[in-house]
């Protein structure tokens, strides 16, 4: 596609950074001051945080003063996975950690707690949580030592499969848990209501929704009980992350998070266009393998294997002729694999999986793109007669 401009499918990724965002950072940088001086220029940048503060609450239907900015959705996740929490100035002590099995590797990583305080519960072949399954486990836990900690994400950054958040919340509360979910991927796409109460903390990210990189939040339904700090020093963001806040980053992650909640109900045509991109290539390849497409699913996303092809090629071959796509996650520091998530969902798939996913920006021509060329992707690799 040499002369033409390429075409993106890799927003769960990264979306692109959101003109809003490139503005309100740009006029960010006018403000040279530490937001936590007390001089006018002090307070100007304060202004700035305080005012992304409120924008990525109203995104979520959250208090803003549980809003705790971090580097990013990792460094939240870190923050929140930690046996050590605090109700005041009495200790809470989380015993042991319940991880879903098709989480993100932030997440699976454990944070805080020993590989032997921590415990993996198991997805359906749908990509589903096993409800039974987490409950068999929470009712085994020892609450002697102390609570569970559980986290789940809300959708999946591979299948796009939306997990029955309210429920899994639910069973949770019942067995006297505490719940994290990581909707990184869900916010902006999918409506999401913090005051609900449907979780005790939820982790975000900027870039994901059209922010800068290195900004997230973890965001708390109530303060009453927060996780014990991960890194301390000048007691910013009310003592829960120190170090001084970034006004740039921070200006556009709320600038990208009022433009997603003004744009939410869009990606009802992004959906649309993924249906269009899934038939057209069931159509050039029927033997075509879309893993969990009969599950509730974000509305940009698709995850399928091509049989006898494997996915590293196939993405490789895209990358050639002009389109971004992914095999499997972005996130494990460009390391190709097979699918942790098809793996718990016991699915047997040594080609791996390609992961195709749209954005706001995207169109029907982008569609009609990709499958002229995928028909002769096909064809270059036998699938095709």
């Amino acid at each position: 596609m040499a002369g033409k401009s390429r075409i993106y499918f890799d927003y769960n990724a990264s979306a692109p950074l959101a003109d809003e965002a490139r503005a309100a950072m740009l006029d960010a940088l006018k403000i040279d001051a530490n937001p936590s001086s007390v001089h006018a220029e002090g307070r100007a940048a304060r202004a700035l945080v305080k005012k992304a503060r409120r924008q990525v609450a109203a995104l979520l239907n959250a208090n803003p003063d549980h809003v705790v900015f971090t580097s990013g959705a990792t460094e939240a996740a870190a923050l929140a996975l930690t046996p050590n929490y605090s109700m005041g100035r009495s200790p809470v002590s989380m015993s042991h950690l319940y991880v879903c099995a098709a989480d993100h590797p932030c997440t699976l990583d454990g944070g805080s707690f020993a590989p032997d305080k921590r415990t993996l519960f198991p997805v359906t072949q749908d990509g589903l949580v096993d409800q039974s399954a987490l409950k068999e486990i929470l009712t085994a836990h020892d609450y002697g030592a102390g609570l569970p900690l559980v986290v789940c994400h809300h959708a999946n950054n591979e299948t796009g499969v939306i997990q029955p958040i309210v429920e899994i919340s639910s069973l949770v509360k019942e067995h006297r848990g505490v719940f994290v979910v990581d909707a990184v991927q869900a916010v902006g796409r999918v409506p999401i209501d913090v005051s609900s109460g449907f979780a005790d903390y939820v982790i975000v990210s900027s870039h994901k929704i059209g922010g800068p990189k290195g900004a997230g939040a973890l965001v708390a339904f109530s303060d009453l009980m927060m996780p014990m700090p991960l890194i301390r020093g000048g007691g910013q963001e009310r003592g829960h992350r120190s170090g001084t806040e970034s006004p740039v980053n921070l200006a556009g992650f709320g600038a990208a998070a009022e433009i997603a909640a003004q744009k939410i109900g869009s990606w009802s045509a992004i959906a649309a266009l993924r249906d269009r991109l899934e038939e057209g290539i069931s159509k050039i390849a029927p033997e075509a393998v879309f893993h969990a497409q009969d599950q509730p699913r974000l509305p940009n996303t698709l995850f399928f294997t091509m049989p006898g092809m494997k996915a590293e090629t196939l993405q490789i071959a895209l990358d050639i002729a002009g389109f971004a796509a992914s095999p499997g996650s972005a996130c494990s520091s460009g390391k190709v694999g097979a699918s942790h998530v098809l793996k718990a969902m016991g699915v047997k798939c040594e080609e791996g999986a390609i992961r195709l996913s749209l954005g706001l920006q995207n169109t029907g021509a982008n569609v009609d793109a990709f499958l002229e060329v995928f028909v002769k992707i096909a064809t270059r690799a036998g699938r095709l007669q």
